[in-house]
């Protein structure tokens, strides 16, 4: 009977696959991109037969909005909070994807709660975030950033500004060591860095494959000539705290591309006041667009408006892995 069943299996499989694959192509959603993504990634998911809306929504419009859709696939301007997925419960809407790595934005056990999955793209964006981190560092080394302020407002500072250090030497602490602190830790160590790394997580095998240890908070704090962080926002406080912040070298460097949060911005502004932070590198904010002027405009503090992903290239791959989770699906 096996054998028989078998042989008429062979018979009929290339209406079967023929069938299949037409029914496929027929499945086509409803895709609302709300903070923008790669042109070339909304073209092939049209040319998949999709359809794209690319539409920003004010957070009192969102919700209504999302039921509407299959897909929504958002960047860090955009929150989906728990009040927006009530109003799309019983909707059409089946997954939202971050385009980017932190999915901080995004209220994730309530949506999967809901039967709503919650996708990012962890992997695009790393080598981008990993260069810009190193940009603010070579910036508050040499005082590149107040140097170019002040020449364009016609003064000469050469000798203020001779007074620069080396970042070959040094030890740089990695705060979270996923894959932005991974790539920034190998590129530390390229120009001569001694780089060491604390995470709530150890990565079996990653020390010894780039030479960069794990550490204890404290140790990390104390040995450190330069501090970035990498990791995702964190319940019970900033990483970099009045506390912290003391058991830190005196003239430490402090570089954050993560998420405004894991600073204390009041305890970090202090600290550059006193002269206990030499410099800060700041992508990121407590509150964004950024606020605290005191802050952003000090002129120790290397500042950019949250650009860390916002590279070509980098959008180019976050809209190809944006495309694969949508094609999976």
């Amino acid at each position: 009977l096996s054998r028989g069943l078998g042989d008429v299996y062979k018979r009929q499989a290339p209406y079967i696959q023929q069938h299949f694959v037409l029914w496929k192509e027929i499945i086509t959603m409803r895709i609302l991109v709300t903070d923008g993504m790669d042109k070339t990634a909304m073209a092939q998911l049209r040319e998949m037969g999709h359809e794209v809306v690319e539409q920003f929504y004010e957070p009192d419009q969102l919700g209504k909005a999302l039921r509407d859709f299959d897909v929504v696939v958002v960047r860090s301007k955009t929150k989906v909070r728990a009040n927006h997925i009530d109003e799309a419960k019983g909707s059409q809407l089946k997954l939202i994807i971050r385009g980017g790595v932190g999915v901080d934005n995004i209220d994730v056990k309530y949506a999967e709660a809901n039967g709503i999955a919650v996708k990012n793209t962890p992997r695009a964006s790393s080598q981008s975030v990993a260069e810009l981190a190193m940009g603010h560092m070579f910036a508050c080394a040499r005082y590149i950033s107040d140097a170019g302020y002040t020449m364009r407002n016609g003064e000469w500072k050469k000798k203020e500004y001779g007074k620069g250090i080396e970042l070959q030497g040094k030890t740089l602490g990695i705060v979270g060591f996923g894959r932005i602190g991974q790539h920034l830790g190998v590129m530390a160590k390229a120009i001569g860095m001694k780089v060491v790394a604390f995470d709530i997580f150890h990565i079996p095998g990653i020390e010894e494959q780039l030479g960069i240890p794990y550490v204890e908070m404290d140790e990390l704090l104390a040995k450190s000539d330069f501090i970035s962080v990498h990791a995702p926002a964190v319940d019970g406080g900033a990483l970099i705290s009045a506390e912290n912040i003391a058991k830190m070298k005196d003239g430490v460097v402090v570089i954050n591309t993560s998420r405004g949060t894991n600073v204390d911005e009041a305890a970090l502004l202090a600290a550059l006041e006193s002269g206990k932070v030499r410099a800060a590198g700041l992508d990121v904010y407590a509150d964004e667009p950024a606020t605290n002027k005191a802050l952003y405009s000090h002129p120790m503090v290397s500042c950019t408006p949250h650009i860390g992903a916002a590279t070509n290239e980098a959008q180019k791959r976050i809209g190809q892995e944006i495309v694969e989770i949508i094609a999976a699906m």
